[in-house]
């Protein structure tokens, strides 16, 4: 059993095509307010990070933004924060989010939102950490990737057992208890 305290949480600065994920992020803000969870995110007031952040904060949850200088000087810090960190590179913005985190979830987003949770994923897999990731599978937002997935194990690119290394639900509750009770993948990286 993992003692989660605090998630990073990965997602689009931008709404997305249906309402349904920005309720989707909304709903998942209040859920680990309500379980006692710290937030760690992007630290914009855009897209879904806004939504996600709004929800907790109004579930009297505790919300730190790691921001880059450059998305500061536009503009784009959430004002109601808990806390509030800039760093000079994306680079450096996500060694943060990483060492403040017990664990990680994507909710959907475009190319930054998946760089940064393959990352995670990456490093789990190499043992340079040892944190639970899931993928908050909005109306199957994450099938292709696990489909993709798949294909890499067909491929003998990647063992099978990993993939059984990130959490994928549909449900925030599910979701978050899954992460709670991950339990690492020790089968390793290398297949020959």
């Amino acid at each position: 059993m993992n003692d989660i305290k605090t998630v990073a949480v990965y997602c689009g600065s931008n709404t997305g095509r249906e309402e349904t994920y920005l309720r989707a992020a909304a709903e998942l803000g209040s859920v680990l307010a309500s379980r006692g969870i710290k937030i760690v995110f992007g630290g914009t007031h855009k897209g879904l990070m806004g939504a996600l952040a709004d929800a907790a904060l109004a579930g009297g949850g505790h919300v730190t933004g790691v921001i880059t200088e450059r998305l500061k000087a536009k503009g784009h810090t959430h004002s109601g924060l808990n806390a509030i960190e800039t760093l000079p590179t994306m680079q450096a913005r996500k060694k943060r989010m990483i060492a403040l985190a017990d664990a990680f979830i994507a909710l959907p987003g475009g190319v930054g939102t998946l760089e940064e949770f393959m990352e995670v994923w990456t490093l789990n897999q190499l043992g340079e950490i040892a944190k639970p990731a899931g993928l908050f599978d909005v109306n199957g937002y994450y099938q292709p990737l696990m489909a993709m997935v798949d294909h890499m194990i067909a491929e003998a690119f990647l063992p099978a057992a990993h993939r059984d290394a990130i959490v994928v639900e549909a449900k925030p509750d599910a979701l978050i208890s899954g992460l709670v009770d991950f339990i690492p993948v020790t089968v390793q990286k290398w297949m020959s």
